[in-house]
């Protein structure tokens, strides 16, 4: 899997810019403000999933214009093919010549796994952080997840709406069991889909983590949820729950709560763990999920390293680039310097969103 060529029209501050990268590591410099990051998140909408910087599609396109247009050229099992997305209010693709419902058609056909700042924080941050980590993950793998956590968090919304309307129409409780039941069906498959998924990550993050500490300490994962995730189980969950849900006026049990604990040494590493800890073990996560989506899909998936080597030590940058030996890499940075690490590459300087 690597990508063959890019093209950016008036997207953020690009005008017109277009990279040919090498299939090994592709070093993006320049001085912030340029258009480095922009270059990566224009790469990453390709995989169907929205950007890593806002939610918003019409913050994608440049001041001034109407609309955005994004043209990737790349190899897939074996197979050349091109997309291209068009960006207004709404992103509008095109695969292979043939224009697609949804950009969701991508997922799982460009895969691609994105290190950003974000990243560094999965240690650090709250639980929210976490599960999209999760989310993103299982929506690469199997786009069926993406479809069913949307559903799940209308169904959500519409039960939460509920909860506060009963606090003023207490007759319009008899609806409950109506959205506990659509909730269930969902918590369910994505609670189910999340254990899976970490049945198989949780090792490899392990043994990450391992390499990149030299085995001074173990890092652990633990996932925090009800322990029956059944729908059977999730019915039972949200009938204990609902007087609190009442008071609150929000559902207090589901997958919207869920945690992954990390830990090392058995003591819990966001309170104990060194900054150095923490990040070493965000970067055992995404090369963990980057090592699953290869066995997954039997294809190396992309990697973007958007800014990440400058918050690391000269270690832990040469440990990253030796577990993604022999991937397609990008990765932003403002002096090109080392960034390759002795590796063959191509640099690309970008000077007011212009590429040379």
């Amino acid at each position: 899997m690597h990508i063959e060529a890019f093209t950016a029209r008036a997207f953020r501050n690009i005008a017109h810019s277009a990279l040919e990268p090498c299939a090994g590591v592709n070093v993006i410099f320049g001085e912030n403000g340029q258009g480095k990051t922009s270059l990566l998140e224009g790469l990453w909408l390709f995989t169907g999933c929205r950007s890593f910087r806002c939610a918003d599609s019409s913050e994608l396109v440049m001041e001034g214009r109407e609309k955005s247009r994004l043209d990737l050229r790349f190899v897939s099992n074996e197979r050349e093919q091109s997309a291209s997305l068009e960006i207004a209010k709404k992103r509008v693709l095109q695969l292979n010549g043939f224009p697609q419902e949804t950009p969701r058609r991508m997922l799982g056909v460009f895969p691609a796994v994105a290190f950003t700042p974000a990243t560094l924080s999965l240690a650090q941050g709250g639980p929210g952080e976490r599960r999209r980590f999760l989310d993103v993950a299982l929506s690469m793998l199997t786009p069926a997840y993406a479809l069913r956590l949307s559903k799940y968090l209308k169904a959500l919304a519409q039960r939460n709406a509920l909860l506060r309307q009963i606090s003023l129409t207490p007759d319009s409780s008899s609806l409950l069991p109506v959205w506990d039941a659509a909730l269930a069906r969902e918590a369910s498959y994505i609670t189910m889909a999340r254990l899976r998924y970490l049945e198989q990550l949780i090792p490899g993050a392990g043994e990450f983590y391992t390499g990149i500490s030299a085995g001074r300490e173990a890092l652990g994962l633990e996932f925090l949820s009800p322990e029956d995730s059944s729908e059977e189980g999730y019915l039972q969950a949200f009938a204990r729950a609902r007087q609190s849900d009442l008071r609150r006026q929000m559902t207090t049990v589901g997958p919207h709560r869920d945690d992954l604990r990390l830990t090392l040494d058995g003591r819990p590493l966001r309170e104990f763990g060194s900054q150095g800890q923490q990040r070493s073990a965000a970067l055992a996560l995404k090369l963990a999920e980057a090592a699953v989506l290869r066995e997954l899909t039997g294809e190396r998936p992309v990697a973007l390293l958007d800014d990440v080597m400058s918050e690391l030590d000269a270690q832990r940058q040469a440990d990253l680039l030796r577990y993604l030996d022999g991937w397609q890499v990008f990765l932003t940075c403002c002096e090109p310097g080392h960034a390759l690490h002795g590796k063959a590459g191509k640099v690309f300087r970008v000077v007011n969103g212009t590429v040379s």
